[in-house]
């Protein structure tokens, strides 16, 4: 229980390195929530810190829930091999450790929990939780953003795709109620952080890709 507990501490702080604020400041100088829409995510920094931070915040986000899933996969393996129940399997494991991950990210300890939004940590969860909806959630995104040139919008869209698929392709060792509580719990966060977006969105205000402010 000690080493379980010691995991789920290491995804919230894992999740509580804030890459957006990293590279921002050592690429620009200075702190990406002071900018733009104030958010601490991949395509704030793209729009204020350009394509090279952006590119390396959505690669160091979404490995941090990799890492953080995978921690929690194989600790959880380890310390209950014996008694695989619902909340000590190994997916059991990353789905919790994945969730925390999360928190962290949005709620960063190092930073003044004032984070970002989880989709690309999401992305790195779900790697290893569940690849298939993974790509296939990636897909979308990139269809619905070309397509309306709206990133929020193709974030929720996928978002609500990828947890739904993420119980289609449920394997029988990933214990259902853990999965469905977990995918729960990542898109209310994901939604939650988008509700400036989608009330935006609603009212025709939400910036597009290629739009001048």
């Amino acid at each position: 229980m000690i080493f379980a507990a010691l995991a789920v501490i290491a995804a919230y702080l894992i999740g509580s390195i804030n890459f957006a604020v990293i590279f921002t400041k050592a690429f620009k100088k200075t702190d990406i929530r002071e900018h733009g829409s104030g958010n601490a995510g991949t395509t704030n920094v793209m729009r204020v810190g350009g394509l090279l931070p952006g590119i390396l915040t959505f690669i160091f986000d979404a490995f941090k829930g990799f890492v953080a899933c995978t921690v929690g996969k194989v600790v959880f393996d380890c310390v209950f091999h014996s008694q695989n129940t619902l909340f000590t399997s190994p997916f059991a494991g990353a789905y919790i450790c994945g969730v925390i991950c999360m928190i962290g990210h949005i709620f960063p300890l190092f930073f003044k929990f004032r984070g970002g939004k989880g989709v690309a940590t999401s992305v790195g969860i779900f790697a290893v939780c569940c690849p298939k909806a993974i790509i296939i959630g990636l897909a979308v995104f990139a269809i619905v953003t070309l397509i309306s040139r709206y990133v929020s919008l193709g974030s929720l869209v996928a978002t609500i795709v990828v947890v739904s698929l993420a119980t289609v392709f449920r394997t029988s060792d990933t214990p259902a109620l853990v999965q469905i509580v977990s995918c729960a719990i990542m898109a209310v966060l994901i939604i939650y952080k988008h509700f400036e977006n989608i009330k935006r969105l609603i009212s025709g205000e939400e910036n597009r890709i290629g739009k001048k402010r």
